[in-house]
């Protein structure tokens, strides 16, 4: 699913990533965590394709597609396709509804208006939020403007979803609920998931937990 090897970023003469190295397969929920300043975001932002790697000997595979040599325009197209983001900030539209909120990474890959609305519906029910579709950011909890950012996250069916610190602005019961949705959806939809986290008991419930300490993972 994700194979990355000999991963380094450096800002100006600072090096933040040293050399990482992992394999993610498919269906596995991975936790990334570590120490503040350790490199994590930034791991995360690459594996992500929001970020690049310095220009060096470096690979990277998603889903079997090599990214290192696609094109600004290729890699935009590929993220909207097979990559999901969930933020600590859920980072919603304050003008837009949840349901146009979530339909919005699907309208811009192109998607049919009808047939999104109505997957969005579905996700929303799903995260029991059929009753909220209509109410604006500023009208949800923190935990539901939390899952809103989860169904949109999934509205284009990504391969794999990048979570970073997503339930670091919630509280323990919201937090708790959100983890464990997570693994629910891995179970419905086999989908991979990377979470940055500074979260022990998410930690914990991850697949495989991998410590990151300046720069490399240890």
């Amino acid at each position: 699913m994700i194979i990355a090897k000999n991963i380094h970023k450096n800002y100006g003469d600072v090096s933040i990533l040293k050399g990482v190295n992992l394999h993610i397969k498919k269906g596995e929920v991975v936790a990334i965590i570590g120490p503040s300043g350790a490199g994590k975001t930034t791991l995360l932002q690459i594996l992500g394709t929001l970020d690049k790697a310095q220009k060096n000997a470096y690979d990277l595979v998603i889903n079997d597609t090599s990214i290192k040599n696609l094109s600004d325009t290729s890699i935009s197209a590929f993220r909207n396709q097979h990559i999901g983001f969930i933020f600590q900030f859920h980072q919603l539209l304050p003008e837009f509804t949840a349901l146009e909120n979530v339909c919005i990474p699907a309208f811009i890959g192109g998607k049919n208006k009808l047939e999104t609305e109505t997957r969005a519906k579905e996700l929303l029910d799903f995260l029991g939020l059929s009753h909220r579709i209509n109410h604006k950011p500023n009208e949800l909890s923190g935990g539901e403007q939390q899952r809103v950012a989860v169904a949109r996250a999934l509205i284009n069916k990504p391969a794999v979803i990048f979570a970073d610190e997503p339930s670091g602005n919630l509280d323990s019961a919201s937090a708790k609920n959100l983890h464990e949705l997570f693994f629910e959806l891995r179970d419905k939809f086999n989908q991979t998931f990377v979470l940055v986290t500074h979260n022990k008991e998410l930690a914990k419930m991850a697949d495989r937990t991998l410590e990151m300490k300046d720069g490399v993972i240890v």
